[in-house]
């Protein structure tokens, strides 16, 4: 049985918060502020499969990555816990509350709704990482240069350069797993809940006030699923609250 690789970010003895990261990142994502909300809770942030740490596979879709993370909790942290997700791992965690809510006390959902997506820009940066040549790759900031023509946002560049690791012979190669990730990405723009999927539990929707991912529109699909969901709307940010203003999505986390 495979175990996704995790961090403990401080907090031991309190009550428990997981946190899980979007697409193409991973538990480092959540390094500054995870130690922030360790002021108030044990934080636990794993890897998600083909991400990180964690071991890679063929199979991606959001019931296995749902049966992943209920076999870490199983051995890393018995529920009920406070869920976090941000994106994709908001997908993955409302999933979870829906199928196993005997696990989650209290669901936090990071600028993302229970709905399709469709974005372009996530296929032309799949497109300029697949593209790029490793064999005679220098340096990550060169990567970024690569990745120019078909990114044009120097932070999305800095992001997916993220991905890249080098070994001790100086060769660059993806710490994800990208063929599995870019089969899958249109199963990961869908919507992960049936219309039956329900968690009445205490839930709280994040979203960047400048981010399209989370719209007026959107909340009474949300409350359809979740019937005490509260929409928290962070203005000046974008997808990514949980660093572009963290303070304040710190405070909303520990409301």
């Amino acid at each position: 049985m495979r175990i996704l690789f995790h961090r403990d970010l401080g907090g031991a003895g309190l009550p428990p918060l997981v946190l899980l990261h979007g697409m193409l990142g991973s538990s480092r994502n959540w390094l500054t502020t995870g130690a922030d909300l360790a002021a108030s809770h044990h934080v636990l942030a794993p890897d998600l499969r083909n991400h990180g740490r964690s071991f890679h596979d063929a199979a991606m879709d959001y019931e296995t990555l749902c049966a992943d993370v209920v076999r870490w909790m199983d051995v890393h942290a018995r529920g009920p816990v406070t869920l976090l997700g941000h994106s994709m791992g908001g997908k993955t965690a409302m999933l979870l509350a829906c199928r196993y809510p005997g696990l989650v006390a209290r669901l936090l959902v990071v600028d993302i709704a229970p709905r399709d997506y469709f974005w372009p820009a996530h296929r032309a940066s799949f497109a300029a990482m697949n593209e790029i040549d490793l064999r005679d790759l220098r340096s990550r900031a060169e990567a970024e240069l690569r990745f120019e023509s078909r990114v044009p946002s120097p932070g999305t560049r800095k992001f997916l350069a993220t991905n890249l690791e080098r070994d001790e012979s100086g060769q660059w190669s993806w710490l994800v797993n990208l063929p599995a990730l870019t089969d899958a990405l249109p199963r990961l723009e869908s919507n992960p809940l049936t219309p039956d999927d329900c968690f009445t539990g205490p839930v709280r929707f994040v979203a960047g006030g400048n981010s399209p991912y989370v719209e007026p529109g959107d909340h009474d699909v949300i409350r359809r699923h979740f019937p005490q969901a509260e929409v928290r709307v962070l203005p000046g940010c974008g997808h990514n609250p949980h660093m572009e203003a963290r303070a304040e999505f710190v405070a909303a986390v520990q409301a």
